[in-house]
């Protein structure tokens, strides 16, 4: 068992993988079919996470296996102090742990950011996770992540990250408000178009701020390789934001006979480390 790793700014999302033999021994594994194989059957779909602020909880968790993983593989944003706990507690369970870092190309993605190690890790790898599914002549997409940050990336037909944009996320930009002025709440209010209360007008700030994002993104990759996006949507802030999101798209691909819908997926970071540990050598990556 190969245990996957994403290890963001707020939580540790943990999967993991049986590699069958055969996509191990045949060479690099990049075909839609075999992707679908270690992707939906061999990673346990019901990834486990942990709130990164707690040093003992992965440690606690591993305890409970009957069969410890052999490897774990994985990404850290989180900073160096989080990645040697969770490298420490996978020490004590014998199992070495492979961070994967962002690079000009990781299997077929290549990245075109100006300075490629400077992407981060968890946006290369879960653009991965998308484009391995896709079949070979795949249309444009973005991906639009909500988390502790917002990301929305955008990869070409050849596999070609072509750029992205970073935000503060829903949870942040509300909290930002309120830490940040002297008389505005930590708002919990409806998304309206015309809000009459500060919670409504927050709330309603917010997810305009966030589908406005994702639509100018959409649009430019639309107008930019001539053809419509594929749109997808990952991230624990999506269902906050998913209704404007979904309501601004409409509207806007009304206006150019298209209909573009979102595809949620769960957990595309993970998906992308699975292919990497179904390599021949994943530590070599």
């Amino acid at each position: 068992m190969i245990l996957l790793i994403d290890s963001g700014n707020s939580r540790l999302k943990v999967g993991w993988l049986n590699v069958p033999p055969n996509l191990t021994t045949s060479g690099t594994v990049t075909s839609a079919q075999a992707v679908d194989t270690l992707a939906a059957a061999a990673r346990e779909p019901a990834a486990i996470a942990f709130d990164n602020l707690d040093p003992h909880a992965l440690g606690d968790w591993l305890g409970t296996l009957a069969h410890p993983p052999t490897l774990a593989l994985g990404v850290n944003v989180a900073g160096d102090k989080r990645g040697e706990g969770i490298r420490d507690a996978l020490a004590r369970h014998h199992c070495p742990v492979h961070w994967i870092t962002a690079r000009a190309q990781l299997l077929q993605l290549k990245n075109r950011y100006t300075q490629p190690t400077k992407l981060g890790a968890d946006r290369l790898v879960s653009l991965l996770g998308v484009c391995s599914r896709l079949p070979a002549n795949h249309p444009p997409f973005v991906l639009a992540s909500f988390g502790t940050a917002t990301t929305i990336d955008t990869v070409g037909p050849d596999n070609t990250f072509i750029g992205g944009l970073i935000f503060p996320g829903p949870a942040l930009m509300r909290s930002s408000l309120a830490r940040g002025t002297a008389n505005l709440p930590l708002a919990e209010g409806t998304v309206t178009e015309f809000p009459t209360d500060t919670h409504q007008a927050i709330a309603s700030g917010i997810a305009a701020a966030q589908a406005g994002a994702v639509v100018r993104q959409w649009l430019a990759a639309c107008q930019h390789f001539g053809q419509p996006a594929s749109l997808y949507v990952a991230g624990g802030g999506w269902p906050e934001v998913e209704h404007e999101t979904r309501r601004l798209l409409a509207q806007t691909g009304s206006t150019m006979g298209v209909s573009p819908a979102p595809c949620h997926l769960d957990r595309p970071v993970l998906d992308g480390l699975a292919l990497l540990a179904a390599q021949p050598d994943p530590q070599s990556l």
